[in-house]
């Protein structure tokens, strides 16, 4: 269902179903030969064994206007790393991959650790961070495009959608974001979208106010999509967080280093599907419960770098509040599901909303207490002015670790 509604600053470009997937391409072929478009992917080795990945990997390799592809592995072994590079062997266009837990990139962690640059534990965060640095190293490409290993639903019109606002050079948007129906075949997902950030959002600005902040991330048709693209100039200035507020993160750095006009986000997909967190009730350090968590204090510290004050009894009014709108939201999604015929489970809904009302609280109480911790790894700027050959150094590890 197309519309053509803008909303906010953000720029939305809609898909109004007039345009060929070949029309397209051949118009970023043209725009590649003067502005190189790559591809990253994060991904853990055990996605390999998974049809998703495979199913991307098919749609990808004929696509003609990318000109190179890297894969950030995570959680391998020397054998599956040898295994992955078979995986990918199969990609014509110009490809590596990062093996992360290799002896070449731990050693370049140590280099960075000496110049008290820490990056944390292993995780997406890190996985991305590493990814953006080979990507200014390579310096194959321009226009770059993210995406995870794990889409149900890909289809190659995803990545020309995503990739063509950066790609064109009429246009003036060096960041863009993916958005789409978050749903399966039986049932309306995007748990975290719905009954977190949105609900999350609406609580802040009453307690708050009108903020730039709060209607940047507002704007956002689906603010927790991993599907992104950018210039390569975009790269080197965002400071990647380390934990699973990544997405929201990456929002707040851009919205930092970049006019309002040179953002934008468009419709990639009909229907998206991917791997779903558990809930995880009665686990705070896993799935969606640590995913509500560490987005909802990314948000807090954002607002309070702007001079936002925060006290634990307003976050004690701030999670009565979230709870009685995200309640509010179930009933508008509960109907929304029945009359499209969809699956609805309001009861297990209304139990996350009370753990995530929960979580919201104490996010807030987590950074009262401390909050000069910030789980923010530094901007690859910063990484080249304190170790200006570091770039050479991580472009010959991966190319020594890609040889046949």
């Amino acid at each position: 269902m197309g519309d053509f509604y803008q909303n906010s600053n953000i720029t939305t470009l809609h898909n109004f179903r007039n345009r060929s997937l070949e029309d397209i391409e051949t118009e970023l072929m043209k725009y590649s030969q003067k502005r190189p478009i790559g591809l990253i992917i994060p991904s853990l080795y055990s996605e390999l064994e998974k049809p998703a990945l495979k199913l991307i990997v098919d749609q990808i390799k004929d696509i003609p206007y990318l000109g190179e592809i890297v894969i950030g592995l995570d959680a391998a072994s020397e054998d599956e790393f040898k295994k992955a590079k078979e995986f990918f062997n199969v990609l014509p266009q110009h490809h590596r991959v990062i093996w992360n837990d290799g002896p070449g990139m731990k050693s370049l962690e140590y280099r960075l650790n000496d110049q008290n640059i820490h990056l944390g534990n292993p995780g997406k965060g890190k996985n991305v961070w590493f990814l953006f640095g080979y990507m200014i190293a390579s310096g194959k490409s321009e226009a770059i495009a993210l995406h995870h290993a794990d889409i149900l639903t890909y289809k190659r019109e995803m990545l020309a959608r995503l990739v063509y606002p950066v790609a064109k050079p009429d246009f003036n948007y060096k960041f863009c974001k993916g958005y789409y129906f978050r749903a399966d075949e039986e049932k309306i997902n995007g748990r975290m979208v719905r009954l977190l950030v949105t609900p999350l959002l609406r609580t802040l600005k009453l307690f708050l106010g009108p903020l730039e902040y709060l209607d940047y991330l507002d704007a956002f048709r689906y603010v927790l999509s991993g599907e992104l693209s950018m210039r390569t100039d975009v790269l080197k200035t965002i400071r990647i967080p380390s934990d699973l507020g990544f997405d929201v993160g990456i929002l707040a750095e851009v919205h930092r280093n970049n006019a309002l006009n040179r953002i934008c986000q468009v419709e990639i997909a009909d229907r998206y599907d991917h791997k779903h967190q558990a809930e995880s009730f009665n686990n705070p350090e896993k799935g969606l419960s640590k995913m509500s968590f560490d987005i909802s204090r990314s948000i807090i510290a954002k607002l309070a770098s702007n001079g936002s004050v925060f006290s634990e009894g307003m976050f004690r009014s701030i999670k009565a509040t979230f709870h009685k709108i995200a309640l509010d939201m179930v009933e508008q999604y509960s109907n929304d599901a029945v009359i499209n015929g969809l699956k609805f489970d309001r009861h297990k809904e209304e139990r996350l909303v009370d753990q995530l009302s929960r979580n919201v609280y104490q996010a807030g109480i987590s950074y009262l207490n401390n909050p000069n911790q910030t789980p923010v790894m530094p901007s690859w700027k910063r990484v080249l002015s304190a170790i200006p050959d570091i770039q050479q150094e991580f472009y010959d590890i991966v190319e020594n670790d890609n040889k046949e």
